[in-house]
């Protein structure tokens, strides 16, 4: 028995090609959560996400929820804590400079206190000739800050200035309310934002200096230290002069402070290995500073394609970035982000990020950026060189680069090429004058030293590749003999092309 031969119909080609008229687009497909089986499952580069990107992504995961507050009321035992503003009250003491100093050095207090996490209630200052020694405003003025700060509800006061250990505790103890100093409140800040061991090192060494000269004892925390069965003031432990609270709590802060300042010590041999690296290798290396959110994060992003953080607040990026880049004719240099300055910056800070700030001292060229839009930019330029003084960097050439020129006023753009005639314009958001400034930042690069006339032949390619990394090419023809090459090296390099001089060839 056979199987019998199922019949099909005749295909017709025609009619198939009419039953898809009634198919859906791809759109309606898509719409439908259709997905085809051969889509590309890799990202789009450009829709990456950079390093800065997802760190200021995750810096605005949390939020401060107003009234909610979990510190706890006694306040007396250390006099800088870690700060949780809700409601704060600004005060200032006026002692020299005009009106508008004055109160622009309240609105960059009021920036300080708002990245910190405040909220800003309101804000006083006053003309004396000096602060006053006891309460840094004077009695009479102690009394009305009281009363805008029970009329407010503030919890906190900031006062534009370092204060003493006895005027913090005095205002406090007639303010009833806590009182930091703008020493402190740049600290806290420091601390929100450094990320990398090195900076949070950096930061809490100069956290602990600043506290070794505020503790400060209340009741029975001054007492001495009992040990065994001596909680009422008999047996062992409990008679004669004993270690006090306070004496503890400063022999452990000394303590951490040394061990803070070993392992800062062995990091920066390893910070000064990779710059006498880039030293040896004839790698020239330009530093980006100036005051803070004057956009250098932005300016290095624009220059070198960096991916770094970028936010809108003072002090966003304290930890310094190291850059590889190259100039338009192919030489090799570094560009390195610096921490942002302040007036008034705190010398604990100075000194615990000096092996950071070296990296400025041993630049062969500073790019000074200045916010254009700024009330007082010239007075940013001077906080900034009082910095660059402290650190023994004024004698490393200096390029003004003035930012936000999109936002800026012209007739103060104008006014500070007038002053600054050794500048350029750029606006790091819109890109205008970006090319001009890399074209600057060229020119002012140190040249290397010797000239050199070779004729290398083409098996020492990697003379030729090393030229155009660390020299300078005037130039370059291909002969039948080889490459004969004209321009200028470093002294090391001329030393290995010194063989195929075309003088000592001919």
């Amino acid at each position: 028995m056979t199987n019998a031969r199922e019949t099909t119909p005749d295909f017709s080609l025609a009619d198939e090609l009419e039953e898809t008229d009634a198919w859906e687009d791809d759109a309606d497909l898509e719409e439908d959560g259709f997905e085809s089986g051969y889509a590309d499952d890799e990202p789009d580069p450009e829709e990456v996400p950079t390093v800065g990107a997802m760190e200021l992504a995750e810096r605005h995961q949390l939020r401060r929820v107003a009234s909610l507050r979990t510190e706890l009321e006694d306040i007396t035992e250390v006099e800088y804590r870690q700060l949780r503003l809700e409601r704060v009250v600004l005060v200032g003491v006026w002692t020299e400079g005009t009106t508008q100093d004055a109160e622009n050095s309240m609105a960059e207090l009021a920036l300080l206190a708002e990245t910190a996490g405040s909220e800003v209630l309101e804000a006083i200052y006053q003309r004396r000739q000096s602060p006053d020694p006891a309460t840094y405003v004077g009695r009479g003025k102690v009394e009305a800050i009281g009363e805008i700060v029970r009329a407010t509800g503030a919890d906190t006061v900031i006062c534009d200035g370092e204060l003493a250990p006895s005027q913090l505790r005095n205002l406090e103890d007639r303010l009833k309310v806590k009182v930091v100093d703008r020493t402190a409140l740049i600290l806290d800040i420091f601390a929100q934002h450094a990320k990398s061991k090195e900076g949070q090192a950096q930061v809490e060494l100069a956290q602990l200096q600043y506290m070794k000269q505020r503790l400060r004892g209340w009741g029975g925390n001054l007492s001495r230290q009992a040990g065994g069965r001596a909680a009422g003031g008999d047996g062992i432990g409990g008679r004669g002069p004993g270690e006090t609270k306070i004496e503890t709590d400063r022999r452990r802060i000394n303590d951490r402070i040394a061990k803070l300042r070993r392992e800062l010590k062995q990091m920066k041999v390893t910070r000064d290995a990779k710059r006498s690296q880039r030293q040896a290798g004839q790698v020239p290396s330009v530093a980006i500073a100036g005051y803070t959110n004057a956009g250098k994060s932005s300016l290095l992003n624009r220059l070198t394609s960096a991916g770094v953080l970028v936010e809108d607040a003072l002090f966003a990026t304290l930890d310094p970035t190291t850059r590889r880049t190259t100039t338009a004719d192919g030489r090799v240099y570094t560009m390195s982000d610096t921490v942002g300055f302040v007036r008034h910056l705190p010398h604990q800070l100075v000194e615990a990020f000096r092996s950071t700030l070296e990296e400025v001292a041993d630049a062969d060229l500073l790019l000074h950026v200045v916010d254009g839009s700024h009330p007082d930019p010239e007075g940013q330029i001077a906080a900034v060189r009082e910095v660059l003084a402290d650190i023994d960097a004024l004698d490393v050439p200096e390029l003004i680069v003035i930012n936000k020129a999109d936002a800026a006023d012209p007739m103060v753009i104008a006014r500070l090429q007038a002053r600054e005639p050794h500048s350029v314009v750029v606006s790091a958001k819109t890109g205008q004058g970006i090319a001009e400034a890399l074209a600057r930042v060229e020119a002012e690069l140190p040249r290397p030293a010797v000239e050199f006339e070779v004729l290398l032949p083409y098996s020492r390619g990697d003379l030729v590749d090393r030229i155009h990394r660390a020299g300078e090419i005037e130039s370059l023809e291909h002969t039948a003999d080889g490459t004969l090459v004209k321009g200028r090296a470093s002294e090391s390099l001329a030393g290995d092309l010194a063989a195929y001089a075309v003088a000592a060839s001919s």
